[in-house]
């Protein structure tokens, strides 16, 4: 059993927005020993197995990370790279053009590196949208949860203390889904912003 594997045995799970998802119960590992998979014991909905690259350490809590978001992150970064490369090698290229035929190859490995992104790009643009969707009806079933209890509770059927529990539950709940939706919108705009600056660095300009 390694080190890794030893700490996070038997730790709390929560996602980005403190929200509690259950406790580590083992790892499943590849041959040389580095941790594949984890089981968390989610109680009633029982054992999940999420990949250990998902799962981050911060003090006596393992923080869940969404696999859209790695994704995400993953895209941007390289993006944002090649994108600044290719700006740099059009920069030397306008102070010296007798280099222009050793930046060609340069720039054309810049641009297949850009249309692969485009391919993974248009995968994680379609988990975030599929996400979203996830969170509308969650919401909706959040929503009609709490009106019904405030049916119930206006016909005395619930107590009061009991009613406060479910709305103080139903509120967090949409609280926290109001977090991942925003930021999944943001992420949403900086694939936007940078797409239309690859299309401008790398698409010809139109002749006036």
């Amino acid at each position: 059993m390694t080190k890794d594997e030893i700490s996070i045995i038997g730790k709390l799970v929560k996602d980005m927005y403190g929200t509690t998802i259950g406790n580590v119960l083992g790892t499943l590992t590849h041959i040389d020993g580095k941790i594949q998979t984890v089981g968390i014991d989610c109680g009633s909905e029982g054992l999940k197995q999420i990949p250990y690259e998902q799962l981050v350490l911060q003090g006596d809590v393992v923080i869940y990370i969404p696999g859209w978001r790695i994704d995400a992150q993953k895209i941007l970064r390289e993006k944002r790279l090649t994108l600044s490369r290719l700006k740099a090698l059009m920069g030397i290229l306008s102070e010296n053009d007798a280099m222009q035929s050793d930046a060609d190859v340069i720039h054309d490995t810049y641009k297949t590196k850009l249309m692969d992104l485009d391919d993974a790009e248009s995968k994680v643009r379609d988990e975030l949208s599929t996400r979203l969707e996830e969170l509308d009806s969650q919401e909706k079933i959040i929503k009609v949860m709490l009106f019904d209890a405030k049916v119930q509770f206006k016909s005395e059927e619930i107590s009061d203390s009991t009613f406060e529990t479910i709305q103080k539950h139903c509120n967090s709940l949409l609280e926290r889904s109001s977090h991942e939706r925003v930021e999944i919108n943001n992420v949403q705009r900086r694939i936007e912003e940078l797409s239309l600056e690859s299309i401008e660095l790398t698409q010809p300009k139109k002749e006036m």
